[in-house]
């Protein structure tokens, strides 16, 4: 099935596209289930016109039991009977193509949900199956293998292996229920090949590449300890878990796949690796494509930092041929609005305390909201000037912070569940739930329009004056920058090129070709405006200066 659309082919429509995420069961309700959906989105596809972004990546919508957000996939090429179905799937995206919106889509080949047919079908085979075949499943140690395989930490905290009936173990990367494919397996790899056609053949114009790193392993026996994993190099390309060398020849197949559509499907791999040549290698052509940068997500507010970012990351581009992409929030991490709002990470005494601390986000009596959203705003124009793509997250645009207290009872994050009691286990403190929090449409109602019947994580009371409505028709509110930032980046954007001006320290300053000047005071003392046509500005310009926590496009006049 395909779809139709006024987009017009391109094959490097990616390259500095604005790409906006869109984390489904917390967009848009429109079943009044508390539950986001398909239908939800469809009826905002307006809005998205109207922000301006030129795709969404939809996180992942697929049956699952919800053990980790929809992260455990039961089937890859269907749609949660709690949020849609493949033909609403297939309005949404006619309805999104028609608006001038690509469509990215989430994959997750690392691991599926222990209540996938193939699990479930490994579970009854019983020990030398073909069926587990598809898995990791290995005898475990002791007198009679009441041990598991070896004593790995999950992602998520607590053991790497669980045992079933017949005593036999898997691993498991993530939560329990989220058992890890065997990349071994040619059966895995042409399933996945087919799942990839399934949803090109619908229309979808890209794919966002869950752990990309971590498909291919290489298991010996007997296992490696926990501490012989942590002392190993992880950037040799030889690491038992991670990032191996063999991954590309997995990704080399899906070349072939996404090259066969014309235009050629698109691809971005979350590649979390040790140094920026092993990622390189995610975002070559005869790979992925592009891969995610993450550094601004745990970068301060710092004028050297951010520099230190932008530079290297763009070295890393001209070496793989791709774009970079720069990111400030998703699903996995604290609202920079928040994070902006707290004490420096970098410098810190009590490392460990304060990265949990700012990943976990604090109690709004310890966030200087004021600032915080200052700041947000700020390096959102910076972003938003830099030659790449940008990928923006929902309710950014709306200024959201973190909601960083919800009631234990309320959570949902495997990361939080599996933490408490165990701090060690900690994977960021209080976890994810609190940038999950669906999205203030309205100043009133159930659930601030998300719904009509509430929402399926609590919002706070505060949200009333960050939603759309009430920012809406403001000239000074964010969603209003963000509109007016995204139209004219579609203007200027020209050569992926930059040239760094001169500037004081606090201070970062870029041109970009066309004469297109960006400016970013990260101090706290006003410097003076830079000569030239002011485009936009992150907040007020008093007294023609540019105060700190500000960010300025000017043209030259």
């Amino acid at each position: 099935m395909t779809t139709e659309s006024v987009l017009a082919p391109s094959s490097t429509w990616w390259r500095q596209a604005t790409v906006y995420q869109i984390y489904p069961r917390s967009f848009a309700d429109a079943n009044a289930d508390g539950i986001g959906d398909l239908r939800g989105i469809t009826s905002r596809v307006p809005y998205l016109r109207h922000l301006g972004v030129d795709a969404v990546w939809l996180s992942p919508f697929y049956p699952s039991a919800l053990a980790d957000g929809g992260y455990d996939v039961a089937d890859y090429r269907n749609v949660d009977p709690r949020i849609g179905t493949l033909a609403e799937f297939d309005e949404m995206i006619t309805a999104l193509h028609g608006a001038g919106i690509r469509v990215i889509v989430d994959i997750v080949p690392n691991h599926s949900s222990d209540q996938h047919p193939w699990f479930q079908e490994a579970l009854a085979a019983g020990r030398g199956s073909a069926a587990r075949e598809r898995y990791i499943f290995r005898d475990g140690r002791g007198e009679h293998g009441e041990l598991p395989p070896a004593d790995w930490t999950s992602v998520f905290g607590g053991p790497a292996w669980e045992r079933v009936e017949d005593g036999q173990w898997y691993l498991h990367s993530f939560a329990p229920e989220q058992p890890d494919f065997n990349w071994d397996s040619r059966e895995v790899r042409d399933d996945f090949l087919r799942t990839l056609r399934f949803w090109s053949d619908r229309g979808v114009d890209g794919f966002r590449i869950d752990v990309a790193h971590m498909l291919v392993k290489d298991l010996p026996d007997p296992l490696p300890t926990q501490a012989e994993l942590e002392a190993m190099d992880a950037a040799s390309g030889t690491h038992p878990l991670y990032d191996r060398d063999e991954v590309h020849d997995v990704y080399a197949e899906w070349r072939t796949v996404f090259d066969s559509y014309d235009p050629p499907r698109t691809a971005v791999a979350e590649a979390w690796v040790a140094t920026p040549e092993r990622r390189a290698r995610y975002a070559a052509p005869t790979s992925l494509g592009q891969a995610f940068n993450f550094d601004l997500l745990t970068a301060d507010f710092d004028a050297a930092q951010f520099r230190a970012v932008v530079t290297d990351n763009l070295a890393q581009s001209a070496v793989s041929g791709s774009s970079s992409t720069w990111v400030l929030s998703n699903h996995d991490s604290v609202r920079h609005a928040t994070r902006y709002g707290l004490p420096p990470l970098h410098g810190r005494t009590e490392v460990k305390q304060g990265t949990e601390w700012i990943l976990a986000g604090a109690p709004a009596d310890a966030v200087d909201l004021d600032l915080g959203l200052r700041r947000a705003r700020a390096a959102t124009l910076f972003l938003l000037a830099l030659p790449g793509s940008a990928y923006l997250y929902q309710g950014e645009e709306l200024g959201l912070f973190e909601v960083g207290d919800l009631p234990a009872e309320a959570r949902q994050d495997p990361a939080y569940l599996r933490s408490v009691g165990q701090p060690e286990w900690s994977f960021d403190g209080l976890g994810r739930d609190g940038c999950r929090v669906p999205l203030p449409w309205t100043r009133t109602g159930s659930s601030f329009g998300f719904g009509d019947d509430g929402a399926h994580l609590p919002q706070p009371a505060w949200f009333a004056d960050l939603s759309v409505e009430a920012e809406e028709d403001d000239p000074a509110s964010t969603l209003t920058l963000y509109r007016e930032a995204l139209r004219l980046r579609r203007e200027l954007q020209t050569a992926e090129e930059l040239a760094w001006d001169d500037a004081p320290a606090s201070v970062l300053s870029f041109t970009r070709p066309g004469g297109w000047r960006t400016v970013t005071n990260f101090g706290d003392a006003p410097v003076p405006l830079p000569a030239g046509e002011v485009l936009l500005a992150s907040g007020p310009l008093p007294d023609g200066e540019l105060p700190g926590a500000t960010t300025v496009w000017v043209r030259a006049r």
